[in-house]
């Protein structure tokens, strides 16, 4: 039987107190398990009508686990067992909870960097199998990843169209192009639901189970899951989470999710695109905030924080201050935490299942490649750093420490700083260690996000919620490129136009953008380190 927890107090035990009771009365649980698309408003109605096949994540799911194992023993059996993802957002977060959770391999690809991609192709072609998940195949990194991976297998010797899987909705461009190119195989998911509500359908599960994860464990759990969040009770944990989420008086719209321990490897990222991209829109919503036991905003209490502590399962921990304690197993989490995002979208009046800002950035980026122009030249220079903002924010800044000090001057009480590196998530790791130190110097909530994966979840909030945050992007210079076969663009030059047609259309919705690119990665980020010293110390 699965085991859920959840202990509320402060200002999220008011909210649950004052909310549950009416969304027990309006039979919400009821008429969630009924896929019942009013629930959110009439806006919302022709939207959430297609987006609702996640409550029973078994009846487009099981049928798949049979395919999935035999295709993991027939690759196995070929000496195939490296599983290399090629995947955006939900569809490239949830198998990476789920692997690492599981404790088994697997190689997400997520990012359109150069030397991201080079190191994924340089491994054993001989033993990799390329998963490409999209819903229509129109993504751009996926789509370029796929095309890399294929002239690599084909130059290799290797029949390419054997070594690729494809994750995809029934009916896309995608699913034709994929069986009219004899792909080894095609899998089709759930339709009516959302990539970031998509955990629990073919686009979680293929992946996971092609590495060895315990897919079918995993169903099980949200599976009985979905049966508990079913009861118009007031004791419904989904409710109650909901409710703390969205219902909050004065809203606490900065979400820090804090893992204690839980075991579930990752789950607080998946959990942060899940409900930034589900919520911020109409200059409202939540920013999910990933931090560590003990971070500043954890131990701030800030008026506009709420915190919740994801926990392990059977434990005792207990909700100090204004905060939320969450535990159980990863399947019950994801439905959970999908089901308390969907209610929390009720009452917060957005519509939970639309992304009406994504596509600006992407636009850009498009607009930014098709024209090709010369880089804008940098406002300035400082050693291993180009520095490019507008004047106004420069406000004569002629030093890193100084433009980063003009930027945060622009952090309003209740703002937030997101730090977005469109860089090599591996060999750039140490990059995430400015999280908390600038939390510590600003006293002001802290987001991380690598590019250009966030553009799919957090990009969201941070042109559709409202104007709080302030935003510091870091670019690198790369020692090499690796071409898109049959694309007039390279990955250097993609993800140069994803980072600028992002802070583009940030600057265009008048939010604050410093944009640093490292000149020499390594050293470059050992000079932004170093300043970040300077300003902690002053």
């Amino acid at each position: 039987m699965t085991t859920l927890s959840f202990e509320a107090a402060g200002a999220a035990r008011d909210a649950v107190e004052a909310h549950v009771p009416a969304l027990v009365r309006d039979e919400v649980a009821t008429r969630l398990l009924a896929q019942d698309p009013t629930l959110w408003g009439p806006d919302a109605e022709a939207e959430a009508s297609i987006r609702l096949g996640w409550l029973n994540p078994a009846s487009a799911s099981r049928p798949l686990l049979g395919q999935i194992r035999a295709l993991r023993e027939e690759l196995a059996a070929e000496g195939v067992d490296r599983v290399v993802l090629a995947g955006m957002g939900g569809s490239s977060l949830a198998p990476e909870v789920i692997t690492r959770t599981a404790g088994v391999n697997l190689t997400v690809l997520d990012s359109t960097d150069p030397d991201s991609v080079a190191a994924a192709l340089a491994e054993d072609l001989a033993s990799t199998v390329l998963v490409v998940s999209s819903k229509s195949g129109s993504t751009v990194e996926t789509d370029s990843q796929r095309r890399a991976f294929e002239d690599a297998f084909t130059n290799a010797g290797i029949d390419a169209a054997s070594r690729i899987v494809i994750v995809t909705d029934p009916g896309s461009p995608l699913d034709a192009a994929a069986r009219e190119a004899g792909y080894r195989a095609v899998f089709n998911a759930d339709p009516h639901v959302g990539g970031r509500y998509s955990a629990l359908t073919a686009f979680g599960l293929v992946p996971s189970g092609l590495a060895g994860a315990d897919i079918e464990e995993l169903l099980d759990a949200a599976e009985d899951t979905a049966e508990i969040l079913s009861d118009n009770a007031e004791d419904n944990i989904g409710l109650a989470l909901g409710a703390a989420l969205g219902g909050t008086n004065p809203l606490r719209n900065k979400i820090v999710i804090v893992d204690e321990g839980s075991g579930l490897a990752g789950f607080p990222d998946w959990a942060e695109q899940l409900i930034a991209e589900s919520t911020g829109k109409l200059q409202t919503g939540l920013l999910p905030v990933v931090a560590e036991p003990g971070a500043p905003e954890v131990t701030g209490g800030a008026p506009d924080v709420l915190v919740v502590r994801i926990a392990a399962p059977e434990s005792e921990a207990e909700p100090e201050g204004d905060q939320v304690v969450v535990s159980g197993s990863l399947g019950a989490q994801m439905m959970l935490w999908e089901y308390a995002t969907a209610v929390a979208g009720r009452l917060l009046g957005i519509n939970p299942f639309d992304q009406p800002d994504v596509e600006a950035a992407k636009k850009a980026a498009r607009g930014l490649l098709d024209a090709q122009p010369e880089p804008a030249a940098p406002s300035f220079v400082d050693g291993s750093v180009e520095v490019r903002g507008d004047a106004a924010l420069l406000d004569g800044a002629q030093t890193l420490p100084e433009a980063l000090r003009a930027l945060l001057g622009q952090l309003g009480e209740d703002g937030y700083l997101s730090i977005q590196a469109y860089l090599d998530r591996a060999a750039q790791a140490e990059l995430e260690d400015l999280r908390p130190q600038l939390a510590a110097v600003t006293g002001r909530p802290v987001t991380f996000g690598w590019g250009p994966r966030f553009l799919h979840s957090t990009g969201q909030f941070h042109k559709g919620g409202p104007a709080q945050g302030v935003y510091l992007q870091i670019t690198g210079n790369s020692g090499q490129d690796v071409p898109i076969p049959g694309r007039p663009f390279s990955f250097g030059e993609l993800i140069s136009a994803q980072a600028a047609g992002d802070a583009q259309v940030l600057a265009d919705h008048g939010r604050p953008v410093l944009r640093l690119n490292l000149i020499e990665r390594k050293a470059g980020a050992a000079q932004l380190a170093a300043a970040l010293t300077d300003l902690g110390g002053k």
